[in-house]
């Protein structure tokens, strides 16, 4: 007995069957979140984007889980660090993808294997209000005795931002866990995350900072009472890097999406968004300086990965917090 398939039954299978759904998970703040999806969508007729969004440490919890329970959902990530993506990568939880837009950038800036591409730099600086009596050029300014208990920044203990800021300048041959020593001597306040240090700054509770660029740049635009300084010796960085599930359902479309978040539209929305694009030769936001002028500091994800806990650990010995 032959089966009928009707022509509505039809269309509803082929629909189900053939429908174009890429699922994204994203720490960047809704609003861009949701920018990002659109034009991506807008380049990309007929692929649609599912999206969750969360902080970064609550997002891989939740894809942890989902793997325990062998259903992992996303294709694509945009996340905020190269060392959570390094981590993944090692646990062969990413596949490898080198995109053609790649050549475009520095290769300090993804994986040589293409396991993780930078999409974005955000750096950290020196946040100084205005009222303070010096401005400082170079992170040894801040160990200076006359800042003695006038400088504060978020603790590796709580930001990620902090932890790689910590093994970038813990990995500086000048600079090096003396560094720290000497802030923590100088009675430096490490605790809490970004945005704490900076409305300690700009209410001129603690004259001097360590903050991501926006942060400062975007409050100095509205009339906060800073300046951020890039300090001689170089920023650290954090990338929101983008990666491809190895379990990705749709991995055609989540390539259309690694392309596009590198490609030269991809980066003019990061920069509509406020921040620097990780691709070469584009321009900055306003308040910036020129890309080329910005200066970062080496830094390797699988060494930060490695000495992570340690790092953690040597921290909170020197300031003596828990």
């Amino acid at each position: 007995m032959k089966s009928i398939v009707t022509a509505a039954a039809f269309a509803c299978f082929a629909s189900a069957s053939f429908a174009d759904t890429l699922t994204l998970y994203t720490s960047q703040p809704n609003a861009d979140a949701q920018k990002t999806v659109d034009a991506f969508m807008a380049a990309n007729p007929g692929t649609e984007v599912e999206w969750i969004r969360d902080g970064t440490t609550k997002l891989i919890a939740r894809l942890r889980a989902e793997i325990e329970a062998g259903n992992p959902q996303p294709d694509v990530l945009l996340i905020a660090d190269t060392v959570t993506l390094e981590g993944m990568a090692q646990e062969g939880l990413l596949t490898a993808y080198k995109s053609p837009e790649a050549d475009a950038y520095d290769p300090a800036l993804h994986s040589a294997e293409g396991y993780y591409h930078s999409t974005k730099l955000i750096t950290t600086g020196i946040v100084y209000n205005t009222g303070a009596e010096k401005a400082p050029a170079s992170w040894s300014d801040l160990n200076d005795a006359a800042l003695k208990g006038q400088v504060a920044m978020p603790s590796p203990l709580y930001s990620g931002a902090a932890l790689i800021h910590l093994a970038t300048l813990t990995g500086d041959d000048k600079l090096g866990w003396d560094y720290y020593s000497d802030l923590a001597e100088n009675d430096a306040r490490a605790q809490g995350g970004n945005g704490g240090t900076f409305k300690a700054v700009a209410a001129g509770e603690k004259p001097y900072g360590v903050v991501v660029d926006f942060l400062a740049i975007r409050n100095k635009a509205e009339g906060s009472p800073v300046e951020f300084v890039f300090p001689e010796e170089g920023v650290s960085y954090v990338t929101e890097p983008v990666a491809i599930m190895s379990s990705a359902k749709n991995v055609e479309a989540a390539q259309s999406f690694v392309d596009f978040v590198l490609s030269e539209a991809g980066q003019d929305l990061v920069l509509d968004m406020g921040y620097i694009p990780a691709r070469n030769d584009m321009g900055v936001p306003a308040g910036f300086p020129a890309r080329d002028s910005i200066k970062l500091m080496d830094f390797d994800p699988a060494e930060a990965l490695k000495n992570a806990e340690a790092n953690k650990e040597k921290f909170a010995e020197i300031f003596g917090v828990n």
